[in-house]
């Protein structure tokens, strides 16, 4: 079993076809017994891009519908959802000051640091930080955690 945090552009491949879903796919089926954790905001992040490709025409109503209905089951039922504290919002302004960062960003990698000490990641492995984004990444791994892209993987 492994931990991993997804940030938005990470856990929106579970719900909308992208490179790095085969393998988001694999890491959140419930039978590979992992542990997801997400930022508060990443729900409201990963519909918004849903929303987007419907808008585009790219996604059909029911698709549309069933991402929605999927997303907040997951959310409530399959992910550790880590909360939007004022403590979650200190650490991001302090990570803006620290890294090029949108404040979103910033919030997301803030509740990743959180779950890293919150949820005693000192099993091996620790807390495994997952985003498509690269600039979060290289900030990620300079706060210390372990990092993956998706993109990347097979």
């Amino acid at each position: 079993m492994s931990h991993f945090f997804l940030d938005s552009s990470a856990l929106v491949k579970r719900y909308l076809e992208e490179d790095g879903t085969e393998w988001i796919l694999a890491i959140t089926a419930p039978e590979a017994e992992h542990v997801v954790v997400v930022a508060q905001i990443a729900p409201v992040e990963v519909l918004s891009g849903v929303m987007r490709r419907a808008r585009e025409g790219l996604l059909g109503e029911r698709a549309t519908r069933d991402a929605r209905l999927l997303i907040d089951r997951h959310a409530r039922l399959e992910y550790q959802v880590i909360a939007l504290t004022d403590d979650v919002i200190r650490r991001a302004e302090d990570l803006l000051e620290r890294h090029a960062l949108r404040a979103s960003d910033a919030i997301q990698l803030a509740s990743a640091l959180e779950a890293s000490e919150r949820l005693d990641m000192g099993a091996p492995g620790g807390l495994q930080f997952v985003s498509a984004d690269v600039r979060l990444l290289a900030a990620a791994a300079r706060e210390g955690l372990t990092t993956i892209d998706p993109n990347t993987r097979i």
